[in-house]
C-alpha cells in the first residue's frame, strides 16, 4: 500500500524558515516531501553549460537536503518535464495534497494552471500561496480597481495598506519533524542536470544596520560595499521578503523603496503581459533602431572606450552581477548612445545576471529605454564620463574590473555629443508619428 503524503513544491523560494506554502504543508496531518524539479523546458534554453545560476540553485539546494537529512528527511531534487516527475510521484505514493507559492511569471503560470487541472482531476487538494511579495497582483489598485502604472501613487498605497497591518509570521522551521520520514533519495549530481562545476564564489550579503541606515549615501559608489546586495537571494527565495521589509521598515525608507520598487514590476508584468517582448508605451516601438551587431558585441564584451561602461560589462561577465548606478549607465549607452534595440540589452542581462528577475529586468531596461512605464523621459541621457567623475572620481571601481587598466587605450565607439544629438533626434521623430 502506497503511503500517505503531502508534497511542497520548491520553486522561487529555497529556504525552509518563514516559507508560506512550506509552512501550510507542515500543517496538514500527511507527512510532507519537499521536492524541487529541474525542468528541461527551461534547461534546454540555457546554451552556457557554466550557467552561474543554475549552480546557485544546485548548492542551495545541496544546503536543503543537508538540512532534511538532519531531521532523517530528505529533499527530493528530480530532473524531468514537470507533468512526467508528478505522474512518477503519483505512482509511488499516495498523494493527498499539493502545497505551493505563487509565481507571476507568465509560463509559470501557465505551467501551474495545467499541474493544477491535472491533480484537480485525481481528487487531490491544490494549495497556493502568496510569498515571495507583500502585496501581489491585484491587492494594490486605484480606486476604479486598475492598476497603477506610476510609481509614486503605487508606493504611497502600498506603504498605506502595509502600515495597516502587521506582517503575517509563516514559522516552517519550527515543524520540520513532520517531513516525511523516508528513504535517502539520490541527489542528482550537477553533470546529470547537463551543467558544469564552476569555481565561483557567490557575493556575501551584506544586510546590517549600518550598511542599510546609509543605504541613500552609498548606494550609487560601485568602490564600496553601499548596497545590501540581497537581489540574487531575493530572487531564488533564500531570503524572505517578508524578513527584508520588516528590517527595511526600522532601517532606512530608500531602501525600502527599492522592495516595492520590485513589487511595483512584479504587477505591471503580471497586468501588462505584452511587455516581454514589446514596449509599454506602444509609440516606443517605433523607434527605427539602428542594432549594429560589431558595436552590440563591443559593448557585451566591455570594449566601447567608455571605462565606467567596460567596467560595468566586465564585471557582470565575470561575477553575474553589477552594481546598480553602473547598470543604468550601461543600459542608458546602449539604448540612447548606440540606438540598440532595449530587448538585446535585456536579453543578455537575462544570460547573465545571477540575480535575473524577468519584471524587474525588463521594466528596468525599458525605464531605461525610455519606454516603460514612469520611466525616464527620451531626453535624459547620461554622460558616462559625468557619471564617473560623479560616482568613481578616483577610478576605483573602474580599475577593480579593467585589470589591465595601464594598458587601456580603447578609443570611444562614438563621441558622447554627436550620440546624444542622434539620439534626440530619432527618438523625437519617432515619438512624433502616428
Amino acid at each position: 500500500m502506497k503511503q500517505e503524503i503531502s508534497i511542497c513544491w520548491f520553486r522561487r523560494d529555497l529556504r525552509l524558515n518563514d516559507n508560506t506554502a512550506f509552512y501550510h504543508a507542515l500543517q496538514s496531518p500527511y507527512p510532507v516531501l519537499p521536492i524541487f524539479i529541474f525542468d528541461p523546458e527551461i534547461l534546454n534554453k540555457l546554451a552556457d553549460k557554466s550557467d552561474k545560476r543554475i549552480y546557485f540553485i544546485y548548492n542551495t539546494l545541496q544546503d536543503l537536503d543537508t538540512r532534511c537529512k538532519e531531521q532523517g528527511s530528505s529533499f527530493y531534487v528530480i530532473f524531468d518535464k514537470v507533468e512526467d516527475a508528478f505522474k512518477k510521484l503519483l505512482q509511488e505514493f499516495e498523494v493527498k495534497e499539493i502545497f505551493l507559492n505563487h509565481d507571476y511569471e507568465p509560463y509559470a503560470i501557465y505551467r501551474d494552471q495545467g499541474i493544477k487541472k491535472m491533480f484537480e482531476a485525481q481528487g487531490i487538494t491544490f494549495h497556493t500561496f502568496k510569498d515571495q511579495v507583500i502585496f501581489e497582483r491585484s491587492e494594490i489598485t486605484k480606486a476604479d480597481g486598475s492598476p497603477y502604472t506610476v510609481f509614486t501613487p503605487y508606493s504611497n498605497k502600498w506603504r498605506q495598506l502595509f502600515l495597516g497591518g502587521k506582517i503575517e509570521e509563516f514559522p516552517s522551521e519550527k515543524f520540520l519533524s513532520k517531513m516525511l520520514q523516508s528513504k535517502r533519495y539520490d541527489f542528482p549530481s550537477i553533470a546529470d542536470i547537463g551543467f558544469r562545476e564552476i569555481d565561483l564564489d557567490f557575493m556575501p550579503l551584506n544586510i546590517n544596520e549600518s550598511t542599510i541606515s546609509s543605504y541613500q549615501e552609498t548606494r550609487n559608489i560601485p568602490a564600496i560595499p553601499g548596497t545590501s546586495q540581497a537581489s540574487p537571494y531575493l530572487r531564488f527565495g533564500t531570503l524572505s521578503i517578508r524578513h527584508l521589509v520588516m528590517l527595511a521598515y526600522k532601517w532606512n525608507a530608500t531602501w525600502l523603496n527599492e522592495l516595492i520598487w520590485r513589487e511595483f514590476f512584479m504587477m505591471i508584468l503580471f497586468h501588462f503581459p505584452h511587455v516581454i517582448d514589446r514596449s509599454f508605451k506602444r509609440k516606443y516601438d517605433n523607434i527605427p533602431w539602428r542594432n549594429n551587431d560589431k558595436e552590440f558585441e563591443l559593448w557585451c564584451k566591455g570594449e566601447t572606450g567608455y571605462p565606467i561602461v567596460d567596467a560595468g560589462m566586465r564585471q557582470l561577465n565575470e561575477t553575474g552581477w553589477m552594481h546598480n548606478r553602473v547598470r543604468m549607465i550601461v543600459a542608458g549607452f546602449l539604448t540612447k548612445h548606440l540606438l540598440i534595440d532595449w530587448r538585446w540589452g535585456e536579453a543578455y542581462f537575462a544570460q547573465k545576471l545571477l540575480d535575473y528577475e524577468l519584471s524587474s529586468n525588463n521594466g528596468n531596461w525599458q525605464w531605461a529605454a525610455g519606454s516603460g512605464c514612469d520611466s525616464a523621459p527620451y531626453f535624459r541621457i547620461f554622460n558616462p564620463t559625468s557619471q564617473t567623475k560623479k560616482f568613481d572620481p578616483k577610478l576605483i571601481y573602474i580599475k577593480t574590473w579593467i585589470k589591465d587598466f595601464n594598458k587601456y587605450h580603447l578609443p570611444p565607439i562614438v563621441d558622447h555629443e554627436f550620440a546624444r544629438k542622434r539620439a534626440l533626434d530619432v527618438y523625437k521623430k519617432a515619438l512624433s508619428e502616428e
